[in-house]
């Protein structure tokens, strides 16, 4: 199908991206790598006034050092954070979970910063950053704030962001001495995930000593296992370890579609976790 008209911008500051959608109104949208929206536009699900594009501001497609974490501005494109020596070497979960994102082309073309924004909980980068405690900063009209990945994500395909805002960074903490890991399971090569485990533990003489488990798919945002998180500290064989993944999909609400029934997501969080957890001890 053919996307509706709508204006085009293209700012080259924040500041001006800021004032443009905001002087724009609420029917206004961003667009960075364009992988998500362009597929809703073509199809009518969205039909904004105004497209805003970041493409032209410099400033958010840097990868910089920033002390005890790495803040990775809104323009670095997946591939980027691929092939960038600072993700691989402090934040390699990152690195290992955008691999499985959609396919090549895709890669080139999207953006790390884009997926959060996009707020699907089909999406692998939720909850990765979840896991790893991320903060999202946000440019608008009143200044600059950081948002938790946590408190981030609302509901499904929306998020904290106001309509005259702008998620100019990610602010990744290195990952230091947790090990990490992410396993996923969908239906065809490229699809999107059925449903996907963020895994991250910190050992010490092979016990765990503390944990995070963050999953896809399993609701209308990405959610921690809380449950399973509490049950592995102290786990040190797998047998304690499928103990404590079977209360993975505790307090989830995944959903009931074409791919898979709810019971049989509930199922893979559980195998999911367990795979998880056991590659990384």
């Amino acid at each position: 199908m053919i996307p509706p008209s709508f204006d085009y911008a293209a700012p080259t500051t924040v500041d001006e991206a800021v004032s443009t959608l905001r002087d724009a109104g609420e029917d206004a949208k961003v667009i960075a790598g364009g992988q998500s929206l362009i597929p809703l536009l073509r199809m009518r699900f969205a039909a904004p006034s105004t497209l805003v594009d970041l493409g032209g501001i410099d400033e958010l497609r840097e990868v910089r050092d920033d002390g005890d974490a790495l803040v990775i501005g809104s323009m670095v494109t997946h591939a980027t954070v691929l092939r960038d020596p600072l993700v691989n070497e402090h934040t390699p979960l990152l690195a290992q979970a955008t691999a499985t994102v959609a396919d090549r082309q895709v890669r080139h073309r999207g953006t790390f910063a884009g997926s959060l924004a996009h707020a699907d909980p089909a999406g692998d980068l939720p909850a990765v950053a979840l896991v790893l405690g991320a903060e999202l900063e946000i440019a608008g009209p009143g200044g600059r704030r950081t948002v938790p990945a946590g408190e981030f994500f609302v509901d499904y395909l929306e998020s904290v962001l106001a309509p005259d805002e702008v998620l100019v960074a990610v602010r990744v903490p290195k990952q230091g001495a947790w090990s990490g890991a992410y396993e996923k399971f969908n239906r065809v090569a490229q699809g999107w995930a059925l449903v996907g485990v963020a895994a991250m533990v910190k050992r010490d003489n092979g016990t765990i000593t503390e944990a995070r488990v963050a999953l896809t798919n399993m609701g209308s945002t990405p959610l921690r296992a809380t449950a399973t998180e509490s049950a592995l500290a102290g786990a040190d064989s797998g047998e304690a370890i499928g103990a404590a993944a079977a209360h993975a999909a505790e307090g989830t609400r995944p959903g009931d579609d074409l791919s898979a029934s709810a019971d049989y997501r509930r199922h893979l969080a559980t195998v999911l976790t367990k795979r998880a957890v056991a590659s990384l001890v």
